[in-house]
């Protein structure tokens, strides 16, 4: 069963869609242009081992949009103050692009709050780093279409591999993420460093990579491991970016059995 909630957190309204589990508590942080409930088919899957709760990152979807500081720093701040405001104990945070390049922001500023993080491809662009592979214009022609209303049929020359059920929905969907916000955040993609966050976080975490993609090389990785030494990596190897429209059963079988356990002092 799926519900949506609204509550209040960090000065801002945040709208979350609350899939039911008997398992511990997952704070799942969607990417640049993903509102929440394009992640309900992951997520119905998901809860089966968690309880979820999926955020529209601000901005985006039914949370608080307007004149708001997009920062990545803000959007840390957010998944911190929303663990205590949504009772979620210390919840494992999985985190998709954008999202992950937050949940590692967040684990750096407030260690303590997370039990765990699923780190979904993030972006390793950053300062002196190669861009991130995706264009400005992909983002930009996609939202002023769904601004002036498209069908899935019209998104379908953006996202070609999608099934017709996804391209609906990021039809219906993709109007509710404000420009500026996204612009934000992808700008952020070749300033924010995340690299100097990922050296401090202590955090148990997982690394899912996707192996048909080029957002992370082997390259990568190898530095993300020297880092974070501790830090588990699995990769879905035929998989673009956006994994579990690639490979939903191939995601699952890379995060369902993540279980992190904190060292002891």
């Amino acid at each position: 069963m799926v519900r949506g909630y609204n509550i209040q957190a960090n000065g801002i309204r945040h709208h979350l869609l609350h899939f039911a589990g008997d398992g511990p508590a997952m704070l799942l942080v969607p990417g640049i242009t993903s509102p929440a409930i394009t992640w309900g088919f992951v997520a119905e899957r998901l809860a089966r081992s968690y309880d979820v709760h999926v955020l529209d990152v601000r901005g985006r979807g039914l949370s608080q949009a307007g004149d708001l500081d997009y920062s990545l720093d803000a959007m840390a701040a957010d998944v911190i103050a929303l663990v205590t405001a949504a009772g979620l104990g210390a919840p494992v945070v999985l985190g998709h692009s954008m999202g992950a390049r937050t949940a590692i922001r967040a684990a750096r500023m407030a260690p303590e709050s997370f039990s765990g993080l699923i780190l979904v491809d993030p972006p390793v662009s950053g300062p002196g780093r190669r861009p991130y592979p995706a264009a400005w214009a992909w983002y930009e022609d996609s939202i002023l279409m769904a601004q002036k209303g498209c069908s899935g049929a019209d998104m379908r020359r953006f996202c070609p591999t999608w099934t017709d059920e996804q391209n609906d929905l990021r039809a219906e969907w993709l109007h509710t993420c404000q420009m500026d916000a996204i612009r934000t955040a992808f700008d952020g993609f070749h300033v924010d460093d995340i690299h100097a966050d990922i050296a401090q976080v202590t955090t148990p975490a997982r690394l899912v990579v996707a192996g048909g993609a080029t957002v992370i090389g082997v390259s990568d990785i190898d530095e993300i491991r020297r880092l974070k030494p501790d830090i588990e990596v699995r990769i879905v190897e035929k998989a673009g970016h956006m994994i579990p429209w690639d490979d939903l059963e191939g995601f699952l079988s890379a995060t369902l059995d993540f279980h992190p356990i904190r060292p002891t002092n």
